[in-house]
Order: C-alpha cells, then sequence, then structure tokens
C-alpha cells in the first residue's frame, strides 16, 4: 500500500489530502508538531509530530509538507529532505500541468489549476484552488498562488512570496522575495523584495502610526 506522509494536520492538509487520495495515493498518514494536543484530523488520526515522521520514514513512500506559512515549508521539507524522506508533489486529477512545464519536489496543485509551457515551480510551491500560471513564468521555491490568484506570461516572483486570493499579475511582471499581494489586488508593475502590496492597481501598503 503506497502510503504518503502529510506534515501540517490543518485545513489546508485536508485539501492536499483528498487530492492525493484522488491522484492514486492508497492511504495518507498525518503529522504536525501540535502532536499530542491535536490528535486528530478529520477522518484521520495525527500520528505524531515532525520526530515521529523522521523515526518512521521507511514505512511511508513519500512526504508533503501541507503547511501554508511559506518560511516554515520550506524550512520542514529541508529537515525532511535532510531525514532522508522523498518529498514528493502532489497533483489533483482536475488540474492541468502541461507536459512542458517544470514542477519541483513537494509542490501541490489543487483541483482546477492550470500551469501552462514552460512554466516552471521551484520547491514546495501551491497553486490552489482554480489558481493559474501562464506560459514562461518561474517561481522561486515556496511561492503560494492563493485560489483564483492568476498569473500572466513571463511573470518572476521570488522566494517565499504570496500572491493572494483573486489576485492578478499583468505579464512580464517581476515580483521579489517575500513579497505579499494582497486579495484581488492587479499587479501591473514591478514589486521589490519584502514589499506587501493592494489595491487595482497593486501599490506598497503604507501604515500609518496610530
Amino acid at each position: 500500500m503506497r502510503r504518503l506522509a502529510i506534515l501540517g494536520a490543518s485545513g489546508h492538509g485536508k485539501v492536499v489530502a483528498d487530492a492525493a487520495l484522488l491522484a492514486g495515493w492508497q492511504a495518507v498518514a498525518f503529522f504536525d508538531d501540535a502532536w499530542p494536543a491535536l490528535s486528530a484530523i478529520g477522518p484521520w488520526t495525527v500520528a505524531g509530530g515532525t520526530d515521529v515522521l523522521l523515526r518512521d520514514s521507511a514505512q511511508l513512500h513519500g512526504a508533503v509538507v501541507a503547511i501554508g506559512d511559506n518560511a516554515i515549508r520550506l524550512h520542514k521539507q529541508k529537515e525532511l529532505a535532510a531525514g532522508g524522506l522523498v518529498l514528493v508533489s502532489v497533483v489533483h486529477p482536475a488540474a492541468v500541468v502541461s507536459s512542458r512545464a517544470e514542477v519541483g519536489d513537494g509542490c501541490v496543485i489543487l483541483a482546477g489549476a492550470v500551469l501552462n509551457p514552460f512554466a516552471r515551480l521551484g520547491r514546495g510551491c501551491i497553486l490552489n484552488t482554480g489558481a493559474s500560471v501562464d506560459h514562461d513564468c518561474e517561481l522561486a521555491d515556496g511561492v503560494h498562488v492563493s485560489p483564483g490568484g492568476h498569473l500572466g506570461g513571463r511573470v518572476r516572483v521570488g522566494e517565499g512570496s504570496w500572491i493572494g486570493i483573486g489576485a492578478s499579475v499583468k505579464e512580464n511582471v517581476a515580483i521579489g522575495a517575500r513579497v505579499v499581494v494582497g486579495a484581488g489586488a492587479a499587479v501591473i508593475h514591478d514589486v521589490a523584495d519584502g514589499l506587501t502590496v493592494v489595491g487595482v492597481p497593486a501599490k506598497p501598503l503604507v501604515r500609518r502610526p496610530c
């Protein structure tokens, strides 16, 4: 029986588990560092934390990190890889992934997502429900495109950046590392590292003093 370890017992973990089972995995085993306080998620038992997952790795056929926080997801991926676990990508059967696209280890591509030709995903990326990444895009490690997010052709997105729900990015735009694009934003210009941009058109969020 092909068993997939899922690290991260959360709502996102439930969606990843469902996608994995639909994609042909025969069983999933959940792990979360909140164990033993967190002992179950839906119909699944949480078997332990990261230490238990590493200890039991020989009984598993692959692992995926189902944690929404981009930085934590990448950190956990490195920890599991160093412990000898095989990091796999989960692609929902209702997603469309071009045979000419590249998908890094440990990615999650959910129902209705589209990854078009010559687009490249780094390690640990998430293309959430109904997201689209057009031709020749380059997403660095740990990028999350939220439900309904859309990237035009030749967009570049830096490590750990988050494209919010329903946001759109114009073709040929470069988004830096650790950027947050707010929900429903329309990005039409390049965005520097570390910024949060919101609105239509998207502009850097300026925090006013209290």
